[in-house]
């Protein structure tokens, strides 16, 4: 466990037994009936310690004591004391969250974070390999085949292990390309998700919403050399069903996904990037071809329109590049 984690477990045991519920209910509503993933649970349990411990030490001893003016003070503590624009949204959109559920849960009178406004935070935009480059990465596992690590961080053994690994490794970085999943989302397929006679995945994004998704050729090859040569190599009777297995033979997990990707990049002297890199170019690129926006949001499982329309303004971005290079009266 971490010291945040820690820190976080220990304001929650000192906070007055009806706060301390009401945050037990507020996680059990967003992982049971929210269907939210252990990671976004385990934020929005976090802020809301947090803004619960700071209303307490303005004198609340009961949630229905919270109002606007703590609300808007414990933002403007994590202002004072440096918080970024994006970290200050992110907590006020978890406070809203859950002065929302308080109030339909009858434990407010009134639903007191819909009138709290927050900074609008400041959206990069992502940063995306050439085409070139992301064909690079993709070729890196048969030219670097040994640069990356196993599951947790363990060596594989050699041999068969090894080129099973790099075996997997090709189908993972294939498979994020081609499909733009997120990364739980990669780790999370099994084998009975693939379609092969249709080329198309079956993916649970966020909040257990499922989609298909669609996939090409070269990654149609690099699937079907891992499942017929690497996955039997590594297979362990604790493998359940998952497709991509850790070198000790259980699911890989996405922070060991984030090390091959970098690792690879790193080797084939391409630029940082990460899985989610991945997913930003391959969205991007998909634009560029000519790919219809709506289309675009489908496949990368966004709720939003808006979350999608920024590959739009990298394309623009890079267009504007090409032109300032190459045009004589740019």
């Amino acid at each position: 466990m971490s010291r945040s984690a820690r820190g976080t477990r220990a304001t929650h045991q000192n906070l007055p037994p009806p706060l301390r519920d009401a945050v037990d209910d507020f996680a059990g509503h967003l992982s049971q009936v929210r269907n939210r993933s252990e990671h976004t649970v385990r934020a929005y349990v976090t802020d809301v310690v947090a803004l619960l411990d700071h209303a307490v030490r303005m004198g609340c001893r009961d949630l229905g004591e919270v109002d606007l003016s703590v609300l808007r003070s414990w933002l403007a503590r994590q202002r004072t004391t440096g918080a970024a624009r994006t970290s200050l949204a992110r907590r006020a959109a978890s406070a809203r969250a859950f002065s929302a559920w308080a109030h339909r849960a009858g434990l407010l009178a009134a639903d007191v974070g819909a009138a709290l406004a927050s900074p609008r935070a400041h959206r990069e935009l992502p940063g995306v390999l050439r085409a070139d480059q992301a064909a690079a990465l993709l070729e890196a596992p048969t030219r670097h085949p040994t640069t990356t690590p196993g599951t947790d961080g363990e060596p594989t053994t050699e041999g068969a292990a090894d080129a099973a690994v790099a075996l997997r490794d090709r189908a993972l970085l294939e498979l994020l390309y081609a499909t733009g999943v997120r990364v739980s989302e990669a780790c999370g397929l099994d084998v009975e998700d693939v379609d092969h006679a249709r080329r198309v995945f079956r993916v649970f994004g966020k909040g257990r919403r499922e989609r298909s998704v669609p996939y090409g050729v070269p990654a149609q090859r690099a699937l079907d050399e891992w499942l017929r040569q690497g996955r039997p190599a590594l297979v362990a009777p604790h493998s359940g069903d998952a497709l991509l297995l850790g070198a000790r033979g259980g699911r890989l997990n996405p922070t060991t996904a984030r090390q091959i990707v970098g690792g690879y990049a790193e080797a084939a002297g391409l630029p940082r990037t990460s899985p989610h890199g991945l997913r930003h170019s391959a969205a991007t690129h998909l634009l560029e071809g000519g790919a219809d926006l709506r289309a675009v949001q489908e496949l990368l499982g966004h709720s939003s329109l808006a979350s999608t329309q920024i590959y739009t303004h990298v394309s623009v971005e890079r267009l504007r590049a090409a032109y300032r290079q190459a045009h004589p009266r740019a």
